[in-house]
């Protein structure tokens, strides 16, 4: 049901609107507990031009997300007819339509409010509606389209539906609250006073609207408040490990009966959880205490990210001051395809060593846990034999595309484009390289940064010209024509600031280039398996996602990511940038 569940989530995307200046009492973040373990909330209105460019490019997906849609029905056909029913409902409910119609047929408000929140590790979903009885006749339609209806239950006035996962231990419920829609996932043995707050029936004792904790988030890093996102590990992980959180309590209380009916396990044995777990969980949860994530500029022309990633001083500080130098990783590449990635070897291993010891000396003993023992071991193993040369002297990679097309030699697309290895002894990695292909040995690149033509048996296996430059830090590699006048440029670039461990760029139309080159392959495969059964659907469908996919890829310019690491944790920026 993923399709379904992200076609419906592409309607409920647009609504990253509305919340005045003042503190609205019947906001979804005032139902929303200060001490959530996650929230994903809009704070505020989008302009209608944005809004209705935003709607533009969802209503671009819809053909693709219908024939998806499709394709489950049929797939779900001989094992869940009843499921199969649903998928086609709605779908008829989207066909023809565009997402705004939709919307107002369902009753949905795409100048709404919303907050996706965790009470406790329960997820409920809040969201307000343009029209209540539009929504409720939807639910209905979806009902009456799987053949069943939804259990309807009551707590004092409010009514609700609900369906029950007797396996599983858990049940979901839909109720529309004044002009809000409710959905949970809830524990099957859910106590009275967890359904009234679930519900809005109950405040929390003080609600992250209160608290203003998200509007501060987005203060501090730079978020609109369009869209914010927060997860607490230090609370989130001590709920999912100490056994006290009432929906995970019920899951295991489910899976621990099932287990003893069918072993004899008693059913107490299953249901211990040792306390140290809970301890061990905020252990790990201090090194990564929270991830939060937002948008940092959002109109019709510009789709701007960052996603931060909080880590403990020791762990930011061992790399928050570290310059690596790799050509080209200090500023944006302008090649259509432009990465560079730092790879720190001798940083990387005295950390992961560090760590490795670390765990060794304090083993975890919470048996949900126990398998990190291992796994640290490992890592402690293999952080020895990166020592050795040349992987112990690398510092980084750069790989920049300038073209790339079909081969007509080879299943493998061809390309030309520069790779670069940034390296503390260039010279012993280019040795290395002469031993395991001897047809390097007659090449003697000087330090100077100057190219030299590989020898030209060895140019005929790459399938284009091909040179080799050096200088102190690194060494490169260009394929192609008239890639030798940009290596030595390539090896002149800045190196990384303080922290810098990425950059990336890619070019609309190198995107659309990819897209083609995939397309092209699926075409074939397909001609090669017309008139099997079920073949010619499935690559017609196959056919109309790539339509839609390029069409998306036309109307992008360019994206651009950027990875450092501060002193408060990893900061991950992107900038999307359409036509």
């Amino acid at each position: 049901m993923r399709t379904a569940t992200r076609l419906i989530a592409l309607g409920f995307a647009s609504v990253v609107l509305a919340a005045c200046a003042h503190k609205d009492h019947n906001a979804p973040l005032a139902f929303v507990p200060a001490d959530t373990p996650y929230v994903v909330a809009n704070l505020d209105v989008l302009d209608k031009a944005t809004r209705q460019a935003l709607l533009a490019q969802a209503n671009l997906q819809l053909p693709s997300q219908l024939a998806q849609l499709d394709a489950l029905a049929t797939r779900l056909d001989a094992k869940d007819p009843d499921a199969a029913r649903l998928v086609r409902a709605l779908a008829a409910e989207l066909k023809g339509a565009t997402i705004e119609t939709f919307a107002h047929k369902a009753g949905l408000n795409l100048q709404g409010r919303l907050a996706f929140y965790g009470l406790g590790m329960a997820p409920v979903l809040r969201f307000e509606l343009a029209d209540p009885n539009a929504f409720e006749a939807f639910v209905g339609r979806l009902e009456a389209a799987y053949g069943k209806k939804l259990d309807v239950a009551k707590v004092g006035k409010q009514s609700y539906r609900v369906h029950a996962f007797g396996a599983s231990g858990t049940e979901v419920i839909l109720a529309v609250v004044d002009k809000q829609a409710v959905v949970a996932l809830l524990p099957s043995d859910i106590s009275p006073a967890m359904l009234r707050e679930a519900l809005g029936l109950d405040r929390p004792q003080k609600s992250l609207q209160d608290a203003g904790q998200l509007t501060s988030l987005a203060k501090a890093k730079g978020y609109q408040k369009w869209l914010v996102g927060h997860i607490d590990l230090t609370r989130l992980l001590p709920l999912t490990l100490g056994g006290k959180d009432p929906l995970l309590t019920s899951i295991l209380k489910a899976r621990a009966e099932a287990e003893s009916t069918k072993t004899g396990e008693p059913l107490a044995n299953q249901l211990k959880i040792p306390p140290v777990c809970e301890t061990e969980a905020s252990r790990i949860a201090a090194r990564v205490p929270d991830i939060s994530f937002g948008y940092t500029r959002l109109d019709a022309k510009h789709q701007d990210t960052r996603f931060d990633v909080a880590l403990a001083a020791d762990i930011s500080q061992a790399f928050a001051g570290l310059k690596v130098a790799l050509p080209g990783l200090g500023e944006q590449g302008n090649a259509p395809f432009d990465l560079s990635l730092a790879l720190p070897i001798a940083e990387l291993r005295a950390f992961w060593s560090d760590q490795s010891d670390a765990v060794a000396a304090k083993p975890f003993t919470c048996p949900a846990l126990s398998d990190l023992n291992d796994g640290f071991a490992k890592i402690g193993a293999a952080m020895q034999k990166a020592a050795i040369p040349p992987f112990g002297d690398m510092r980084g990679l750069r790989i920049a595309l300038d073209t790339v097309s079909p081969s007509t030699m080879s299943s493998l697309p061809t390309f030309t484009g520069r790779l670069v290895l940034a390296t503390k002894n260039p010279a012993g990695l280019l040795a290395m390289g002469q031993m395991m292909v001897p047809a390097l040995s007659h090449m003697k690149p000087d330090r100077d940064g100057k190219p030299v033509p590989v020898p030209a048996d060895m140019a005929k296996i790459i399938g284009q010209p091909s040179w080799v430059a050096m200088d102190a830090t690194a060494i490169a590699l260009g394929v192609g024509a008239g890639e030798e006048g940009k290596l030595s440029e390539s090896l002149k670039n800045p190196g990384g600031t303080p922290g810098q461990m990425m950059r990336t760029h890619l070019s609309g139309s190198m995107y659309l280039d990819w897209l083609q080159l995939m397309e092209k392959k699926i075409d074939t495969f397909a001609a090669n398996k017309a008139g099997q059964p079920g073949a010619d659907a499935t690559f017609a469908r196959s056919k109309m996602q790539f339509a839609t996919m390029k069409a998306q890829a036309a109307r992008i310019q360019s994206v651009n990511v950027e990875v450092h690491i501060d002193h408060d944790g990893i900061v991950a920026t992107g900038q999307t940038v359409l036509k």
